[in-house]
């Protein structure tokens, strides 16, 4: 009964900042690696970001140094803070959190972010 619910997103201007959340409800056994995904239309899902269980982070090229990732164990949410936002950011972006302990691999619904003038 894990569910992920993405928040924060929408419509923002090239070089402004939105804030992502991602609230998990029910039970997550074991929280390892936390991330997001983004998907733009006709493309791949892709890799944005990810903080691993030792609270390293990596991120895609196309975003480094312009988004950062975090997470609150306890709150059972990770977050994923984007600035200087370009209109090739705009996708949906899902926040994964797998369970390594349940075998199950837990996807948010996905929130759209559009950069545009």
């Amino acid at each position: 009964q894990v569910q992920l619910v993405e928040s924060g997103g929408g419509l923002v201007q090239p070089g402004g900042s939105l804030r992502l959340s991602c609230a998990a409800s029910g039970t997550i056994f074991s929280i390892n690696d936390m991330g997001w995904y983004r998907q733009a239309p006709g493309k791949e899902r892709e890799l944005v970001a990810v903080i691993q269980s030792d609270d390293s982070t990596n991120y895609a090229d196309s975003v480094k140094g312009r988004f950062s990732i975090s997470r609150d164990i306890i709150k059972k949410s990770v977050y994923l803070q984007m600035n200087s936002l370009k209109s090739e950011d705009t996708a949906v972006y899902y926040c994964n959190i797998p369970d390594l302990d349940a075998g199950m691999d837990y996807w948010g619904k996905g929130i759209m972010v559009t950069v545009s003038s």
